[in-house]
């Protein structure tokens, strides 16, 4: 059941924002476009999103119809996560977002003797069809 929303400024950007923005969801996405994935699959690719954030954030990800969570009635239950038909056609956007990132990452290098820590290319674990590291 998709969500009633109520856009400020009819903008077509405010819809996709309203459905894949923030700094989680792009995120969440992009790991699920190599396949299913399990809660805490998620969790392990996303470690700075607490639990609870990353249980809202799916959530609104299915309310929108661009995941598909499927419950096995099993003890313990399982939980998998997957892109619907929908949720994929996403993946060009996704793919510009990371490649953007990896062109203008440089400009986000410090002056000499300024301190900054690691930053990991995104790549998900095992390559997408259209999307090499």
């Amino acid at each position: 059941m998709r969500k009633q929303l109520d856009f400020k400024s009819g903008c077509t950007v405010e819809v996709t924002l309203h459905v894949i923005g923030g700094v989680w969801k792009p995120l969440i996405l992009f790991h699920l476009l190599t396949g299913k994935k399990r809660f805490m699959q998620l969790q392990r690719r996303v470690p700075n999103a607490t639990q609870r954030m990353l249980t809202l954030q799916l959530r609104e990800l299915e309310a929108d119809g661009v995941i598909h969570r499927e419950v096995f009635p099993e003890v313990p239950p399982r939980v998998e996560y997957e892109l619907t038909e929908f949720g994929r056609t996403l993946e060009p956007v996704l793919l510009m977002l990371r490649d953007w990132g990896a062109v203008h990452m440089d400009a986000l290098r410090p002056a000499e003797g300024d301190e900054i820590r690691e930053v990991n290319r995104c790549k998900p674990n095992q390559s997408a069809s259209a999307a090499p590291a």
